[in-house]
């Protein structure tokens, strides 16, 4: 008895616990053609995929906003392809009310997010929070 629970006592020293997603976390986006800025939520969502709702909205002066879009879906459909990299996802611009067409890229502390619309892209680097 006691050798056995000395023997999963050592094993839970060495067990591995399960990671997240190398780009969950809490993400400050750049500022927009407005100034303002927000914090996005990334997670896995149900279908395996990547998304990340906007759970936070500041000023140019850092100072947090009321907005309409808090809770709203700013990033999905991301397809993790390892290495950091995201492909096929979908990413919403509330500064400019469309939708493109999106790709992601973890650099260090930063997540590069880029996507398109009708020939014409855009990409912004968003800083780790938490």
């Amino acid at each position: 008895m006691e050798k056995s629970i000395l023997m999963a006592g050592f094993l839970a020293l060495f067990a591995v616990p399960a990671l997240g997603d190398p780009a969950h976390g809490l993400w400050k986006t750049a500022p927009d053609d407005n100034g303002n800025f927000g914090h996005v939520q990334i997670q896995t969502c149900s279908n395996g995929k990547i998304c990340g709702g906007l759970v936070a909205a500041f000023d140019s002066g850092a100072q947090q906003i009321a907005s309409d879009n808090i809770g709203r879906a700013i990033v999905w459909d991301m397809e993790p392809q390892g290495n950091g990299q995201y492909r096929n996802g979908r990413v919403y611009a509330p500064d400019r009310d469309r939708t493109y067409t999106s790709r992601m890229e973890l650099r260090g502390r930063e997540l590069g997010v880029s996507g398109c619309v009708m020939g014409l892209c855009r990409e912004s680097l968003w800083t780790r929070v938490n």
